[in-house]
């Protein structure tokens, strides 16, 4: 559900494009999605969500994408989806939440969790609502000292979307992730990263510095063995034993037959660094 308002908006304002709104740059074969709507702490509009989607789409899809890093601008990274575009207002029928969740919050994350490349999260601010999950669905998650990560749901008497009762379990377990939920307490980065939904949490001035770092580092790895390593994992606790060993087998089989896995043994073999090309 749409969590946070947009603020400082009137009827009166010129539009503004998404591709303002939500910056993408290629450097590096790292693709670069930065949420810039500061004033609003990047609370996420409807046409927002649509050209995320579409870039992580294109990053899947393009052999010079080999990383993606998600960040914000100012002093928030994402304070939740964007109640201005009135999904909240009128009558409705039923069903009509359903399906604006199952189109909306939950095509993004399936977004992020479905993308062939790794995706990196660097955190610079709160992260509120669906920018929880947001954050929450990339491969790393990078947090400045100043990051917050609250589930403002309760806040509001709704329940949890954007796959929270889905990515939260899987991270802290179910106990911890029922605190989180049923209190909604803002939790510092130092806490999230103590209870793992951080890797690592950095000054506020290192932020760009060490995720830049991390993404070149992901970005020159074996982009398709790391595309099976993330459908492996993320599909791991949803499978019993059987099937994630046959799924593991086809994997290896596959990846097998990449320029990258040859690389890498013969590297190994000649006792020398692989120079791994992504493909």
């Amino acid at each position: 559900m749409p969590n946070t308002p947009r603020t400082g908006a009137n009827d009166s304002e010129p539009e503004i494009s998404a591709e303002s709104l939500v910056q993408h740059a290629t450097d590096n074969q790292v693709c670069r999605i930065t949420l810039n709507r500061p004033e609003a702490l990047n609370a996420i509009t409807p046409d927002q969500r649509e050209r995320i989607i579409r870039l992580l789409g294109d990053a899947s899809a393009d052999p010079d994408v080999r990383a993606v890093v998600i960040t914000g601008t100012g002093r928030g990274f994402c304070a939740g989806a964007d109640l201005r575009g009135g999904a909240g207002a009128g009558e409705r029928v039923a069903g009509d939440v359903a399906r604006m969740l199952r189109l909306g919050a939950q095509r993004l994350i399936a977004a992020v969790l479905d993308c062939e490349k790794p995706v990196l999260a660097a955190v610079n601010g709160t992260a509120a609502g669906l920018g929880a999950h947001l954050a929450l669905a990339c491969d790393l998650v990078l947090a400045a000292e100043s990051a917050r990560f609250i589930e403002v749901f309760v806040r509001r008497g709704l329940v949890p979307d954007g796959g929270g009762a889905y990515l939260l379990p899987r991270l802290v377990g179910p106990q911890r992730a029922k605190e989180l939920m049923f209190f909604g307490d803002a939790l510092s980065a130092a806490d999230a990263e103590r209870l793992g939904l951080v890797n690592r949490v950095v000054p506020d001035a290192e932020l760009d510095k060490t995720a830049r770092e991390w993404a070149a580092r992901l970005a020159t790895g074996p982009t398709r063995a790391l595309a099976f390593t993330k459908q492996l994992v993320n599909t791991s606790l949803d499978t019993d034993r059987a099937t994630a060993f046959a799924a593991e087998a086809a994997a290896q089989e596959i990846n097998m037959t990449t320029a990258d896995a040859r690389e890498g043994v013969a590297a190994f073999a000649e006792r020398r660094a692989a120079e791994f090309r992504g493909r």
